[in-house]
């Protein structure tokens, strides 16, 4: 099982599909989180404006859509990561970190220092799996209108 890693640009097409695997890889945590996720808001439409504005990547297997993140600066010193998705059969072999690893050339290529992630306060699986690829939790925030703490944000800071 060979993982190839694409940038999406304007060849990509399968902004269906590309949605179908954001559905699927978040479905899990629906019943878990509150505030909803951001994913149900998600169109092909959007995908697309978002592909435009964002630097994009989707994994590949044997002609399979699998994975996909998007990732912007943020200032001088930071790659913000989002919207990382792999398919529920295929999570934890390997296509997130190949995923993580083109990132970090992006990242390393725009001169920027650390990278940047947010995931939900009630994913503990999540948390741990991004400690596991050397982020860590560096702050605790809401979602407007909550006054709990909704989501942690991780850095990772990146070697010269």
């Amino acid at each position: 099982m060979t993982v190839e890693i694409l940038q999406i640009d304007e060849s990509f097409k399968d902004w269906d599909g590309l949605l179908a695997l954001v559905l699927a890889a978040f479905d899990y945590m629906h019943p878990l989180i509150d505030p909803p996720s951001s994913a149900l808001k998600l169109t092909p439409e959007t995908l697309r404006a978002k592909a435009a504005e964002e630097i994009g990547y989707a994994a590949m297997m044997d002609g399979r859509l699998v994975g996909c993140l998007f990732c912007r600066q943020e200032g001088a010193e930071t790659l913000y990561l989002g919207k990382l998705a792999v398919l529920p059969d295929l999570q934890g072999k390997g296509i997130g970190r190949a995923m993580l690893a083109a990132a970090e050339g992006v990242a390393r290529a725009c001169g920027v220092t650390r990278l940047k992630l947010e995931t939900r306060i009630e994913l503990k699986g999540n948390h741990e799996r991004f400690a596991a690829w050397g982020f860590r939790r560096v702050a605790e925030k809401s979602h407007p209108g909550y006054e709990r703490t909704t989501f942690v944000e991780m850095v990772k800071p990146l070697q010269a």
